[in-house]
C-alpha cells in the first residue's frame, strides 16, 4: 500500500465486563450513553470533513456498533468491512498484509477496534516497536500519515483527539 491517511477510532462506551447476559468479552454491546457518545464524534468527523474509502473495524460488537454508526453518519455503508485481525487479540501483522492486498488501495482508512490494540499498532507504525504509552479513549480519534505501511517504523502521528475534544467542534 502506497502512501494512506490512516485513522484509528477506539469503540464507544460498552456494557461493562460481568454485565448479565453478556458473559464473553467478545459479546459486549455499546450502552446507550455509548451511542450518543458515538453520533457526536460521528457528526464532529462531519464537521471535519473526513471521508473514508473504507472502514475497516473489529467484528465484536462494541466496534461493529461503533463502525456502523460512523458509517451512518457519514453515509459510508457500502465501505464497512469486518476483519477479526482487529479483535483484541489480533495480529497487527495480519491486518497490515490485509491492508497491503486491497485493491483498489485505499486513501483514507478507518480502522475501529480495542485496547490496547489499537495503541500497540500505533505505536508500531509510529517508533517501530509497541512499547509507546498513550491514554486511548473510548470514542478516540487518531490520525497517522502513512508513507508505506509495513509492520515497523513507517507512520507520523497527525493527531489524536479525544471524545470531549471532538464533542467541542459541535
Amino acid at each position: 500500500m502506497s502512501a494512506v491517511n490512516l485513522f484509528l477510532l477506539r469503540h464507544g462506551i460498552a456494557v461493562a465486563h460481568g454485565t448479565p447476559g453478556f458473559a464473553r468479552d467478545a459479546d459486549r454491546p455499546l450502552t446507550p450513553k455509548g451511542r450518543r457518545q458515538l453520533q457526536k464524534i460521528s457528526a464532529a468527523m462531519k464537521k471535519m470533513e473526513l471521508d473514508f474509502d473504507l472502514v475497516l473495524s473489529s467484528p465484536f460488537p462494541r466496534a461493529k456498533q461503533t463502525a456502523e454508526l460512523v458509517a451512518a453518519g457519514l453515509k459510508l455503508k457500502r465501505r464497512l468491512k469486518f476483519s477479526a485481525a482487529l479483535t483484541p487479540d489480533g495480529d497487527a501483522k495480519i491486518l497490515i498484509r490485509q491492508l497491503n492486498e486491497l485493491k483498489p488501495a485505499p486513501e483514507n482508512l478507518l480502522l475501529v477496534g480495542h485496547e490496547p490494540y489499537l495503541s500497540r499498532l500505533i505505536s508500531l507504525l509510529v517508533t517501530g516497536e509497541t512499547q509507546l504509552q498513550m491514554d486511548f479513549k473510548k470514542g478516540g480519534l487518531c490520525k497517522l500519515d502513512v508513507e508505506k505501511l509495513h509492520a515497523g517504523k513507517c507512520a507520523t502521528l497527525a493527531w489524536l483527539l479525544t471524545p470531549k475534544q471532538m464533542k467541542l467542534m459541535v
